[in-house]
């Protein structure tokens, strides 16, 4: 059978799975009862998820309890609709991503009921683009009209002032209502208006589509300045002349040093032989043709080495390739400017070694002709000097930031057997410079024992720098942990020093180590090994001597077997390995926990507890308490807010609700973890985070909580009912 006389229907799947749009099929219920191929390569999900499906599950959270009552609108309104060009709708991937859609929604009826297909059409890319023109548009509007250090203006055909901005005012004098109309030749000296120099560039600027010149200029007081002036000629597409563009700059300073130095050669001879800075003078082709006594002693070269020989031989040999463009395009502009600021700029000495530098160009009209004078400064020390400024600032700054946390408590308390074998371990291992890994369930004060051999090593004079690697985004924790150079990334707008590089002769507490993403782990590994660095868009190699203590809740070993964790990495890090153990294996800690507990929080709450109940104390001592010290102590300052007397009164039943019995063959810890934190999730009716969440309540970090939940597989179904 040809193509010609396939029956309609089999055309009609033709174009259904071809369309260039996503084609959903619902029922009235939302339910998707059929999906086109592009729909899988929009939404992220395979034909067969599609169908599983509704049309709210593609929908972001936010709009779904508002549009059960939409489809309910449209199924009593059944009519085709197109939505989008005026609305911000938006669509939601598989992979939790949303982006902006237009959708068509057209209603059919079939023999098997009533359904509606809906076209889905991304307009991401247009979005983009007619954002991007709204920016270009408004930056380049924002920029003629208040830039105040040119003057820019356009001119009609004959060379009348059609526009005005903020600079031309400023540097011409003249108000937009005085100047508009009038013709540009009022801003020349009488001298060139008799020439008919204002009409000649105009002229060569229609026959060449641009001029640039120099001369005097004339405001509105009738005072000169020397101005740089750049006109550009203006067509439509049929090559019709429609204006011209005139920007102006007042260089009078420029050309009044220019002068000067012009004026005064032999005197600047002088000048250039004693400068404390290396002078180097070449020609238009970059030739250098003079050099000072000081660039003996800055770059190892003795004056004939460097005559006749090209400016790139100071220049270090990764630049050279780019350099004899940027040197064309500043003679072309042939003004002062200064280089270095924002910029890391760098020379080459005679045997090879770079260093920072910072530049000053010139260029001058000698009586040889046209030359580039660079005043070159040595930033070796200074460099150094700012770099140890910054990281002391930094290190200041990390340090009041350390000193503003509330630390769950100032020192360790206890004194249960398994405590006093970890703080004799802590005692051992603290004056050595080995690595330690703190092994231990969240909540037992790994923190608190990593700051402890912290200060009690030879390092303790430094500042004890941590990070959590489970607390940082993935994306930024290779930049918090080895640094950014500006402009090494988008949105790296400044510097930024690392927690390695801070550590420096000091302490770097890794927290949560066994989130540390595998591509990042060999990077960790090299630069503890090789003790050195690099930052992220940088290019130098920095020394780090760094004492590392890592800690973790996750089973490593595990990890490693599963690939999850690189095994040199997992052997690096367990040189010395300390295991905190449970609160609940040290039951007799308790009661020395609670008292100080509420010692602490009576006084920050300014409340007067004398007592703690026999029975109030029992029950702590029973619980097994899963988040450990943490969630012993939020307890504990729920329990002294609740105190309305001298006699603390804790909310007992937070820890004595009934909790359903397992299995006594499926009784482990993961089990009782698992059940004791969704019954806090059900108590607090799925809330997580906040003061009132489930987080707070277990004594946990909201992205700890969350950790455990994906580590136990609780899902909101096992503790959110369905309505």
């Amino acid at each position: 059978m040809s193509q010609r006389d396939q029956p309609p229907i089999a055309w009609f799947e033709v174009l259904f799975e071809s369309a260039p749009d996503a084609i959903l099929v619902s029922d009235q219920r939302g339910k998707i009862t059929q999906a086109n191929l592009q729909a899988e390569r929009v939404f992220g999900y395979s034909q067969n998820e599609l169908l599983n499906l509704s049309i709210e599950d593609l929908i972001p959270q936010r709009f779904r309890p508002a549009h059960e009552s939409h489809r309910q609108n449209y199924n009593a309104h059944p009519v085709l609709r197109p939505m989008g060009p005026d609305l911000e709708l938006l669509g939601l991937r598989k992979d939790g991503s949303e982006f902006p859609v237009e959708i068509m929604l057209s209603p059919i009826e079939t023999a098997m009921g009533k359904f509606v297909v809906c076209v889905i059409r991304d307009v991401t890319a247009r979005k983009t683009f007619e954002e991007a023109l709204r920016n270009v548009e408004l930056h380049f509007r924002t920029f003629v009209e208040y830039v105040k250090e040119y003057a820019i203006f356009m001119l009609d055909p004959r060379g009348h002032i059609a526009t005005w901005n903020a600079g031309a005012a400023r540097i011409k004098g003249y108000s937009r209502d005085e100047i508009l109309g009038q013709h540009f030749s009022k801003f020349y000296t009488q001298e060139d208006i008799e020439k008919g120099v204002p009409n000649s560039r105009l002229l060569v600027a229609a026959e060449q589509g641009q001029v640039e010149d120099e001369g005097w200029r004339v405001r509105k007081d009738g005072s000169r300045f020397w101005a740089n002036v750049l006109i550009t000629a203006i067509r439509d597409r049929n090559g019709e002349l429609t204006g011209f563009t005139k920007i102006t700059r007042d260089v009078t300073e420029r050309h009044q040093l220019e002068q000067a130095l012009h004026d005064s050669e032999n005197r600047f001879h002088s000048l250039f032989e004693f400068s404390p800075d290396a002078i180097v003078v070449s020609d238009d082709q970059g030739k250098i043709t003079e050099v000072n006594a000081q660039v003996d002693r800055l770059f190892g070269y003795e004056r004939n080495e460097l005559t006749g020989r090209e400016v790139e031989i100071l220049i270090p040999e990764r630049f050279r390739q780019i350099h004899p463009q940027h040197r064309a395009g500043y003679a072309l502009l042939a003004r002062t400017r200064p280089m270095g600021a924002g910029l890391e700029l760098y020379a080459r000495r005679k045997g090879g070694t770079e260093f920072p530098v910072d530049i000053m160009l010139s260029s001058l009209e000698t009586t040889r002709g046209r030359a580039v004078l660079s005043v070159i400064r040595d930033l070796s020390e200074k460099k150094k000097a700012e770099e140890e400024i910054q990281r002391r600032e930094r290190e200041k700054q990390y340090l009041e930031e350390e000193l503003n946390l509330e630390h769950s408590f100032e020192d360790i308390i206890g004194q249960s057997a398994g405590l006093k074998r970890v703080l004799k371990q802590v005692e051992t291992v603290a004056a050595t410079d080995v690595t330690v890994l703190i092994l231990g369930e969240t909540g037992t004060g790994k923190d608190l024992v990593a700051r402890a051999i912290h200060q009690l090593s030879s390092r303790r004079g430094r500042t004890l720098v941590k990070l959590n690697c489970a607390a940082i985004p993935t994306g930024l924790l290779e930049s918090e942990l080895f640094g950014h150079e500006k402009g090494a990334f988008t949105g790296a707008v400044s510097q930024k020093i690392g927690k390695l590089e801070l550590a420096h002769e000091s302490t770097l507490f890794l927290d949560e180590v066994g989130d540390l993403p595998l591509e990042l782990q060999p990077k960790l590994l090299r630069a503890l090994q090789e003790k050195e660095i690099e930052r992220l868009g940088g290019t130098r190699t920095i020394p780090v001597n760094v004492r590392l203590v890592a800690a973790t809740n996750r089973n490593l070993e595990k990890m490693v077997a599963d690939r999850s964790f690189r095994s040199d990495l997992y052997y690096r890090l367990r040189v010395f390995p300390i295991t905190i153990p449970a609160l609940r294996e040290r039951r007799e800690d308790i009661p020395l926990l609670v008292r100080y507990f509420v010692t602490k929080h009576a006084r920050r709450l300014d409340k007067q507890i004398d007592s703690i109940p026999p029975g109030v104390m029992r029950a702590l001592q029973k619980w097994d308490w899963p988040g450990n010290i943490r969630e012993l102590e939020n307890f504990i300052e729920r329990a002294v807010i609740l105190s309305k007397g001298p006699a603390l009164t804790a909310p007992l039943s937070e820890i004595e609700a009934d909790v359903p019995t397992p299995d006594p063959q499926d009784f482990t810890l993961e089990t009782s973890e698992r059940e004791h934190i969704l019954r806090v999730l059900r108590e607090t009716k799925g809330v997580i985070a906040g003061p009132k969440g489930a987080a707070a309540r277990l004594g946990l970090k909201r992205t700890t909580l969350n950790s455990k939940m994906k580590k136990l597989a609780i899902t909101r179904d096992d503790y959110i009912s369905s309505p």
